[in-house]
């Protein structure tokens, strides 16, 4: 793929450090809502083809949890916060918010504090990836889906047309004590958004 051979060699340091930098912000905003300490631990971050998003989940067949957002502003596209269902209601418990209900259904409280939790981390991953860019990027209202890891970015792929070929992901770990919660963060940049941020970041890119 193009955006790879032209990646061959550039060192991924400023994107780990837009995670870093989008972590902390996250960790804070998050301790300021519930008025507790609220740790993260160091995102990985890695490029990866479109098409292996589903894997990376557990396969297109996986049921998981979603928040979706719609990317608007200078490099618009699509960002998806996934994670197991049993990990959103984990999420849920160690934050303190409230006590889940059980099974793997949601309830409407459920919903609305994940999709805030969700606000919180896209906002902060965007506005660190702006302040590295000069690129104006902000999230529309999440969307909450639980269904199956294929049939939520084929969703994602007929609302907002043709999704761009390569996502950044960033994966994200709350800790509390011994104890962690796993979610991934896919941002999906439209094809022409893609190289408008790589080349903001110093990556040339031909318009061929």
């Amino acid at each position: 793929m193009e955006i790879y051979s032209k990646l061959e060699g550039f060192k991924l340091d400023v994107l780990k450090e837009v995670g870093n930098i989008g972590a902390g912000h996250a960790a804070t905003a998050l301790s300021q809502l519930l008025n507790k300490p609220i740790d993260m631990a160091v995102p990985k971050v890695q490029l990866l083809p479109f098409e292996d998003i589903a894997e990376k989940v557990g396969g297109a067949e996986k049921i998981v949890l979603t928040v979706f957002f719609r990317v608007e502003g200078d490099a618009p596209g699509n960002l998806f916060y996934i994670m197991a269902p049993e990990a959103g209601k984990s999420l849920l418990r160690r934050l303190g918010a409230f006590v889940p209900t059980e099974g793997l259904e949601l309830s409407e409280m459920e919903q609305s504090a994940l999709g805030e939790i969700g606000n919180i981390l896209a906002g902060s991953y965007l506005s660190s990836l702006a302040d590295f860019t000069n690129l104006a990027m902000s999230p529309t209202v999440p969307a909450l889906a639980l269904d199956m890891a294929g049939a939520i970015l084929s969703y994602g792929m007929i609302q907002f047309g043709e999704m761009g070929d390569a996502a950044l992901l960033i994966d994200t770990t709350f800790v509390q004590g011994n104890d962690e919660v796993e979610g991934q963060f896919f941002l999906i940049p439209d094809p022409e958004s893609f190289n408008k941020i790589f080349t903001a970041l110093g990556v040339p890119f031909d318009n061929d």
